[in-house]
Order: C-alpha cells, then sequence, then structure tokens
C-alpha cells in the first residue's frame, strides 16, 4: 500500500476543514484579544501612563499570535487553492486594507514611546486604533459576504471570473457581520486588560465590555435571524467526498433557510450556536462578578461557538457563488491532491503541537499583571 492511502481522501479532505476552523479559532481567541485592545485604547485609558498600561498587555505576546493568522493563510494557499485563488484576489482592496491596518500595529508599538512628544504619542496611539478596529470590523464583514455567496464563476477552463467591487462588500448583512465580529473581539479584549491589568483601565474595560458582550449576543442572534429568513445553498446532484476538484461537476440551488439544514439533520450540531450564547452571558456575568479567569475563558468559548457556527452551518460549502452556484467551493471539490493533504497533515502533526507547547510556555513565563509601577519603572523595557 502506498503511504498516502493510509488516509482516504474523503478523511483528508474533512481533516483540512476541520483544521482550517482550529487555525482561525486560534487566532481569533489569541490574536483577537490583541486586536480588542487595540480597538479598546481610546476608550480604556486617558493617560500617557493608562495607555501605556494597556498597551503592554499584549506587548508581550501580540508578535507570537500573529502565527495562527499566517497559518491559516498558508493552510488555505496549500489545502484550498481555489479558495485561496478567489478569496485573495477577489477580496484584493479589503485584504490591502487589513494589512495596511495591520502594518500599523507593529510600527505603534515600538515607535510610540520613542518621544516625550504628547502629539507624537496620540497619533500612534490612534494607529494602533486602527490597527485593531479596522480588522476586527472587516474581517466580519468577510465572513458576512460568504455567507451571501460571492460574485464569482469558473469558466469551462478553470478560469476565475470575479464581477465584484469593494463597496457591494459593504452590504448591510455582512455589515451586521462586521460589528458582531467586532463586538467579539473588543469583548475579548475587555477579557484580556480585566485579567492583565489593574487600576481605571481594568474598571473601564470591564463596563466596555460588559456592553460589548451584550451586543455579541443581539448581533448572534440577529445574524441567525437572517439565516432563517434568508436564502442559503444546497447541493441539488450526487457529488463524489472521493472525486476530483472540479467545482463544475455538480448542481446547487439557491433556497431559504438552507443554511439552517445541517442542524435539522444532525441536532447535535446545535452546541456551536449554544455555545456562542452561553459564553458570551457567561462572560458579560463573570466580569460583572469581577471573576478574571473565568470572564477569559468564557469569552473563548463565545469565539468558539461563534466560528463553529459558521462553519458547520455552510457545511459541505467553504465559499458559495452568488453569480453561478454551481461554481461554489466545497470541502469535497477544492482541496489539493490526495498526497499534498496527506503530506501537510504529516507535517502539521509534528509541528503544530510544538507551536502549542511553545506559546503555553510562553503565557505561562509571561503571567501576571501589568501595573503603572512596572510602567514607571525606568529599568523596565516596557513599550
Amino acid at each position: 500500500m502506498i503511504l498516502h492511502e493510509l488516509i482516504d481522501y474523503e478523511t483528508l479532505r474533512l481533516i483540512w476543514w476541520l483544521l482550517l476552523g482550529v487555525l482561525l479559532i486560534a487566532f481569533a481567541t489569541t490574536g483577537g484579544f490583541d486586536l480588542g485592545v487595540g480597538t479598546l485604547l481610546p476608550f480604556v485609558a486617558r493617560t500617557d501612563t493608562e495607555r501605556r498600561v494597556a498597551i503592554n498587555t499584549i506587548g508581550a505576546t501580540w508578535e507570537g499570535n500573529q502565527v495562527w493568522l499566517i497559518l491559516g493563510g498558508g493552510a488555505i494557499f496549500a489545502a484550498w487553492p481555489p479558495l485561496y485563488a478567489v478569496s485573495f484576489s477577489g477580496f484584493y482592496l479589503a485584504m490591502f486594507a487589513i494589512l495596511f491596518a495591520l502594518i500599523l500595529r507593529p510600527v505603534g508599538f515600538k515607535y510610540r514611546s520613542k518621544r516625550e512628544s504628547a502629539s507624537w504619542r496620540s497619533g500612534w496611539d490612534w494607529a494602533l486604533f486602527v490597527g485593531g478596529f479596522v480588522p476586527s470590523l472587516i474581517f466580519g464583514v468577510a465572513v458576512g459576504n460568504v455567507l451571501q455567496g460571492v460574485p464569482f464563476r469558473f469558466a469551462d477552463d478553470m478560469r476565475i471570473f470575479y464581477e465584484g467591487s469593494f463597496f457591494a462588500l459593504l452590504n448591510p448583512y455582512a455589515l451586521l457581520c462586521g460589528l458582531l465580529s467586532l463586538a467579539m473581539l473588543t469583548m475579548h479584549g475587555a477579557a484580556w486588560l480585566v485579567l492583565k491589568s489593574s487600576g481605571p483601565v481594568a474598571v473601564r474595560a470591564r463596563t466596555y465590555g460588559s456592553i460589548a458582550a451584550l451586543a455579541v449576543i443581539m448581533l448572534f442572534a440577529l445574524g441567525g435571524l437572517f439565516l432563517w429568513i434568508g436564502a442559503g445553498y444546497r447541493i441539488t446532484s450526487d457529488i463524489s467526498p472521493i472525486g476530483p476538484s472540479n467545482p463544475l461537476l455538480k448542481t446547487v440551488a439557491l433556497e431559504k433557510g438552507a443554511w439552517l439544514t445541517n442542524y435539522a439533520a444532525h441536532s447535535w450540531m446545535l452546541i456551536a450556536p449554544v455555545l456562542g450564547f452561553v459564553g458570551a452571558a457567561l462572560a458579560f456575568i463573570a466580569m460583572r462578578a469581577r471573576r478574571e479567569v473565568m470572564t477569559l475563558l468564557f469569552s473563548k468559548v463565545a469565539i468558539f461557538g461563534i466560528i463553529s457556527t459558521v462553519g458547520l452551518s455552510m457545511f459541505p460549502f467553504i465559499l458559495p457563488s452568488s453569480l453561478d452556484p454551481r461554481s461554489s467551493l466545497t470541502v469535497w471539490d477544492a482541496s489539493s491532491s490526495h498526497m499534498t493533504l496527506f503530506i501537510m497533515l504529516v507535517v502539521t502533526v509534528i509541528f503544530l503541537p510544538i507551536i502549542f507547547a511553545y506559546t503555553a510556555w510562553v503565557y505561562k513565563v509571561l503571567w501576571g499583571k501589568v501595573d503603572e509601577k512596572s510602567i514607571t519603572d525606568k529599568n523596565s523595557h516596557a513599550y
């Protein structure tokens, strides 16, 4: 038997769909609080010292947290080439806006405290806010557009044609999803500040985080209502889980409530939206009760539930096409070859536990609160 045949093609495709979800959730639960802290910076910190406290709660770990975003992009490139080709070209301007905002963050961290000038520091503080706010919003806008379908199609020779525009991405439902993403990561950033800071910064973070948690519940419910009354995508022909990666070999229909059919067929999937609601509600309760560690854990549960809900609602679709539903990409017809997925899985099994272990070790070593005393100490290396 050839080595890569130890795991059949269908199972490998499913494993890589799950791994993509793991990488997205890992980024949202680690890099997500970095973005949330940046978004909250103008609101939770009013003096220069307070702003430095907020910045230094993430100053030691934000670089490592970006690993999950890079791994997610790499996984899409290698495991789902058509998905990478369509999304990274069709969402080009949106991706550029995210990239520009993310570039502001390392520059802001490194240069903010290089001068004592108030205007200089204020300018970089606003750059850090943009670096948190813009990606948090646009990530959600992208998900909202994916749920509605993206205007692309494949020609018979598999050339890709994208017929959308940047401003068309800013439709009402996509903006609703963007606001949900923003509220979710703001809640997570507040949970991190409550855990890692003290004094006025933590008090204000608790207030804004409580508001964000309530907003998550409301916006998540509104998003689910749209899926219930709106149209989704359903495969209407036979499709082989071990067939070739050619989206044009199937037919797809647009039907009202189609995104909810998986929950009717597999009731255990309801765990995902329940975790989204319950996690946000418990994060709110824990925040008001001043339970710092529990607040962060429940915030992570909410993120896990919300992102999982999107994936389970769409399965097996990963990128529907509103222009030509037949061109929609699914788990079964948009992956790399059997051999490629197997080799990538072997590499992942070796290195992903190392990344997890190193990340856990870093957080353990850097555990503890950031306070004003540690910031004002002239011997410290704080930003």
